[in-house]
């Protein structure tokens, strides 16, 4: 993610350093994350609404804009991106997204909520112990991507979605 004298000028500011270059071990861990989680069983929107609800609450530009665009090439539709900060108040969302989004903001709030039990009773009740498991590991990886491109300003309108034909999974 190198960006370019024009980009930079766009963006009035500058990445800190390139996580690729800097640090490529960490940058192949990461990924080796996200192959699992792409293949771990969960549905790819419903994996999309977790990166977006956690990015909002995070304030992760870049995030935000990746999973935006490849929610939309997977075929998510505007409503539901537009409302994924006020799921709750939005009739758009099933039992089981709803269940997922209350989850991502446990998670990502962790140390002011503690995950209760009431959530993770309702999380048991649309998710198997490997979609727990799977679920969780998903909020966690994408809070550590927020951190990530927070910390190094890695700025949003840089990265192009993949094709629906390779998103879609």
């Amino acid at each position: 993610m190198v960006l370019t004298g024009r980009e930079t000028s766009e963006y009035h500011f500058a990445m800190r350093i390139s996580l690729i270059k800097t640090a490529p071990g960490a940058m192949q861990a990461m990924a080796g994350l996200e192959h699992y989680l792409k293949d771990c069983g969960l549905e790819k929107p419903l994996l999309e609404l977790v990166k977006i609800r956690a990015s909002q609450i995070n304030g992760c530009a870049f995030c935000l804009d990746m999973h935006t665009l490849d929610a939309r090439a997977a075929g998510e539709t505007e409503q539901r991106l537009h409302l994924v900060a006020a799921w709750e108040e939005a009739p758009f969302f099933n039992d089981r997204e709803r269940a997922a989004l209350a989850w991502t903001e446990a998670v990502t709030r962790i140390s002011e909520t503690h995950a209760p039990d009431a959530l993770y009773d309702k999380l048991r009740a649309h998710f198997s112990e490997k979609e727990i498991a799977d679920l969780t590991l998903a909020i966690a990886t994408i809070n550590a991507w927020n951190r990530l491109m927070i910390a190094f300003r890695v700025p949003a309108g840089i990265y192009k979605p993949k094709s629906p034909q390779t998103t879609a999974s």
